[in-house]
């Protein structure tokens, strides 16, 4: 089988169906649940700081370029950028159990993504060019090595530019989920760069994917190639953030020898006791990892003219509020306009600074279920996020769809009403039964092109377009704090009855993650405790 064969037959054995699960524990080994923190035994301990939320842009400046100077790279911005990305947001308590809650969402709150820091001098973090792992339980830095001024100046990085590595811990979801864990830790990589992309523009800095890189240079970068094999880490990406506009110059590869016989310290922590072999995650894993390419890729996107409102609700206040709905009240409504400011963040053409680490043409549309939004009928819509892909679509769409944009929806957006009519219980239907689906203000699916991706990038997009769909997610999430509602993604749902709703009757489109929106019912029964109460 090649690669991608072996790609599309996981993502058909990993289906929900209405008569089948994917293959997964069916129960709760609360024993062996995974420690949610990863650790280094043995590292020295750079405690961050903890950034207060009094200052920073509004929401809109945040996400629309050259609306913010570029701060100074140092020790209090760089403690901002891990505060407002990968950080803890707070704790929650119920009867004596304790768990915590982090800005960057996570399929069940099980956060499989890693992060690593690669950065040359900086005054409080190392006078040396080093490698330092993120702590999100303690806010802090474990230095895992430091390198030679040579190797950092072979990275060709321009001056005050710095790395984020990011990786998976596929056990982490698969102790829950099973088969599907590698779509959901894919997800919460897209969660996490959107998180590192805004939290970056906070700042006035821009990001970069480092995508010339191959899995084996990762590895190397990020001292990932001694494996626990029940516990594999995975690296995914290395994104260069610089206080410029563009990082087009880092293209090189010759710096990789020089992490080849570096020292690294530390023991990663045993995350459980026993362990579960899931058969196809190992599998999908090496078939999608991506190779060094000598030609990275570089979709330049146009603008379109603003369709981002302005709003006077603070970008950093979104950020730490952020939570996960857990249930809907069938009840609020939201108006025309903000719905048209929900789609309007999902279009890296209008909203580009979330997407700036994604170098190719947009792949994920948005099939949508209006259940109450204020002079929009209800019915089922389509956000087209490729106009190239729209006469595709068309094509592959049932016969009898409208194909109608709305009247007040302006011309630069692809939102297309495609028939109208009661669909709360279907949302909720395909959701897994999920009454969330259809309570919330409307729900949808993240529909991908699918069959051409292996022709037109590799077998190494499959994860890529869960990425998508997971930087999608987090502005959903984003923009419902900034409403006054609630969002939260869902990993549950029945993949061919979705594309089966749309009529989509080959694999030319898939679905990939379910997501609703509206107004939440808040579980009293919780407390909520500080992020970092200790400090």
């Amino acid at each position: 089988m090649s690669h991608w064969d072996i790609a599309k037959q996981y993502h058909q054995y990993s289906r929900h169906g209405y008569h089948r699960s994917a293959p997964s524990p069916g129960y709760m080994d609360w024993e062996n649940q995974p420690n949610p923190f990863r650790h280094y035994e043995g590292t020295e301990i750079i405690k961050l700081k903890k950034v207060s939320l009094n200052d920073g842009p509004l929401y809109h400046e945040a996400l629309q370029s050259e609306k913010i100077s570029p701060h100074a790279l140092n020790f209090e911005t760089l403690s901002q950028l891990f505060f407002d990305s990968l950080a803890i947001s707070a704790w929650k308590s119920f009867q004596g159990s304790k768990w915590a809650l982090r800005v960057n969402p996570s399929s069940g709150n099980l956060h499989p993504t890693e992060g690593y820091l690669i950065c040359g001098p900086i005054e409080g973090i190392s006078s040396s060019p080093s490698v330092s792992h993120y702590c999100p339980k303690t806010h802090g830095l474990e230095m895992r090595t430091t390198f030679s001024n040579q190797t950092w100046e072979k990275m060709g990085s321009p001056e005050n530019t710095f790395f984020i590595g990011l990786s998976s811990i596929y056990w982490r979801e698969a102790w829950k989920y099973g088969l599907r864990a590698f779509r959901y830790c894919h997800h919460d990589m897209g969660h996490a760069l959107a998180a590192i992309n805004i939290a970056c523009s906070v700042l006035g800095w821009r990001t970069q994917l480092m995508d010339h890189l191959g899995s084996e240079d990762l590895e190397a970068i990020l001292g990932l190639d001694k494996k626990n094999e029940d516990e594999i880490e995975v690296p995914n990406c290395l994104i260069a953030i610089t206080l410029q506009e563009s990082a087009n110059n880092i293209k090189n590869r010759d710096f990789i020898s020089g992490f080849s016989d570096l020292k690294w310290v530390g023991e990663p922590n045993v995350l459980s006791n026993d362990h579960m072999d899931w058969s196809g995650l190992t599998e999908v894993s090496q078939a999608t990892q991506k190779p060094f390419t000598e030609n990275s890729l570089d979709f330049k996107r146009a603008s379109l003219p603003i369709l981002l409102q302005k709003d006077p609700f603070p970008i950093r206040k979104a950020i730490h509020q952020r939570r996960s709905a857990v249930a809907m009240d069938g009840k609020t409504r939201i108006s025309i306009e903000t719905f048209y400011q929900f789609m309007a963040t999902t279009i890296p053409e209008a909203c580009p600074l979330p997407f700036q680490t994604f170098p190719w043409e947009s792949q994920i549309h948005l099939g949508i279920f209006v259940h109450r939004v204020d002079d929009l009928p209800e019915g089922l819509y389509f956000l087209v996020r490729n106009k190239n892909h729209l006469s595709d679509l068309k094509d592959k769409l049932k016969k009898d769809f409208v194909w109608e944009k709305p009247e007040t929806c302006s011309e630069n957006m692809g939102l297309f009403l495609l028939q109208e009519g009661d669909f709360k219980g279907m949302a909720t239907s395909v959701s897994c039964g999920q009454e969330i689906a259809g309570k919330g203000c409307f729900s949808l699916g993240m529909i991908s092109a699918f069959e051409n991706t292996s022709t037109n990038f590799g077998p190494w997009m499959y994860p890529r377009l869960y990425w998508e769909c997971g930087a999608i997610g987090q502005m959903l999430y984003l923009q419902a704090e900034v409403s006054g509602i609630r969002s939260t993604g869902i990993g549950c749902f029945f993949d061919d009855p979705v594309r089966e709703i749309f009529g989509i009757a080959d694999r030319s489109f898939q679905s990939l993650y379910n997501f609703t929106a509206g107004g939440p019912v808040e579980d009293t029964r919780l407390t909520t405790l500080p992020a970092y109460p200790d400090d």
